[in-house]
């Protein structure tokens, strides 16, 4: 930047000019819409979404567009919805809910047509592709402290928050107690490491032909947790370049594969007869299982057997899956400010936490332990500490632009490595070729 003082003198001149203008305009609106901020790269058209609270004199109508309460949480949002209101009264939310296949495909049509709500969900997945393309506001001067850190810096890109985390779900360790008391073996605790899951998925296999000790869907999204407790990762440091075929991700792999093929303490397509994990695991039939904690209603309903639940074992370290919602606020939005007061209460309220927890729905994301300990009351299973415990090793997914591109291909190569068309090596060097081939890092 010049420093001439003449210089500076006409730009001073000319913003005291420009501030009078903007204040003419802004007198004959009643909802004020942030400028766009100076362009960056990654976030070309993205607008600053100030959180100010609209007067009383000023009653105003958003929209709201989810997919998390697709199900049978519609309810829960809506009492959510009319504790904001009571609050609120001015501020007037239309929710729509779109179950989650059709969600996405719904949303990019919306934003290219420029018919997108004032706010939305997105999972952490298709984030950075919405942030990317600059079709999001820019969050700021909202209350931040009371929400997971973790789960804040999800949605935070180059320094600027532009979502707020609406919930969050991890991923523990779920054994069959039954099964390890007819085995004659302890109980998994939080120091158990990927040798220990062997040695008592073994102990429970060898009980019948058809028992079986663990099973882990060879998948992406278990590949990339796997391959992190190895000490391994997707992409280097920087995300300027590709590392699936790393000495640590081919081990972490291999283990995973040979629990089928080898050892089969895990069951082939064939041998699991078109069941699903979870059927599995209620049936009585299996061992331990990694999942998430939105199995926890399920299991309390569908299991005749004691079970519980740990933090899930590593191997070089701990590491295990995050999963989260943004809360995101439409860059086109004439309303950015009630947007933001509404999914600024919506993600960090003490009566919207309390309303997901007693609803059994995902945790919110806040860091508040006497707002979140209601939730620990609630069995089975008896160690729910263990969701809390498993916050010091949370893992975010690898997410870049194509991230899609990239789980897709992943995925292809570790199916076929664990059907036994290919070996792990020849399945991670295809696919680290095809991804430097067709997905472009910047």
């Amino acid at each position: 930047m010049r420093r001439n003082k003449n210089l500076i003198s006409l730009i001073a001149c000319l913003m005291i000019l420009i501030m009078a203008l903007s204040a003419c305009t802004a007198s004959a609106t009643s909802e004020s819409t942030a400028p766009a901020p100076q362009e960056t790269e990654g976030q070309a058209d993205a607008t600053e979404a100030p959180a100010s609270e609209p007067s009383a004199e000023e009653p105003v109508t958003i929209t709201y567009c989810n997919f998390n309460a697709s199900g049978g949480n519609e309810e829960t949002l809506q009492k959510m919805y009319e504790a904001f209101h009571e609050e609120y009264p001015n501020i007037t939310v239309e929710i729509e809910t779109i179950g989650f296949d059709d969600y996405f495909t719904q949303m990019q049509t919306r934003v290219a047509g420029g018919t997108a709500p004032d706010c939305y969900e997105l999972n952490i997945e298709n984030f950075a592709a919405y942030a990317s393309r600059g079709v999001l506001a820019e969050i700021t001067g909202v209350e931040l402290s009371g929400i997971d850190e973790t789960a804040l810096n999800a949605f935070n890109v180059d320094g600027k928050q532009y979502g707020l985390p609406g919930n969050f779900s991890n991923v523990v360790l779920f054994y069959n107690k039954d099964l390890f008391d007819q085995a004659g073996i302890d109980y998994p605790t939080a120091d158990w490491t990927q040798e220990d899951v062997q040695a008592a998925a073994e102990a429970i296999r060898a009980l019948g032909e058809d028992i079986y000790g663990y099973y882990q869907p060879i998948t992406y999204n278990e590949f990339y947790k796997v391959a992190a407790q190895y000490g391994g990762s997707l992409l280097n440091e920087d995300r300027t370049a590709f590392t699936i075929n790393s000495p640590e991700n081919l081990e972490a792999a291999q283990m995973m594969v040979d629990r089928v093929l080898v050892s089969n303490v895990q069951p082939t397509d064939v041998q699991m007869g078109g069941m699903g994990d979870w059927d599995l695991f209620m049936s009585g039939r299996l061992g331990m299982m990694p999942t998430g904690i939105w199995a926890f209603n399920t299991f309390a309903e569908g299991c005749d057997f004691e079970w519980d639940v740990v933090v899930e074992p590593g191997a070089d370290q701990k590491a295990t899956a995050f999963f989260s919602n943004a809360c995101v606020i439409n860059a086109e939005s004439e309303h950015k400010e009630a947007a933001a007061t509404w999914i600024t209460w919506l993600t960090s309220s003490e009566a919207a936490a309390a309303l997901r927890i007693e609803a059994g729905w995902d945790l919110p994301a806040v860091n508040d332990e006497e707002v979140l300990a209601p939730y620990l009351n609630i069995t089975p299973p008896q160690n729910r500490q263990a969701v809390f415990d498993s916050l010091d090793y949370l893992i975010l997914p690898p997410v870049i632009e194509d991230y899609s591109m990239m789980s897709d291909i992943i995925g292809q190569k570790l199916s076929a490595a664990a059907s036994g068309s290919m070996t792990v090596q020849e399945a991670l060097d295809e696919a680290q070729s095809e991804c430097e081939a067709q997905i472009p890092l910047s």
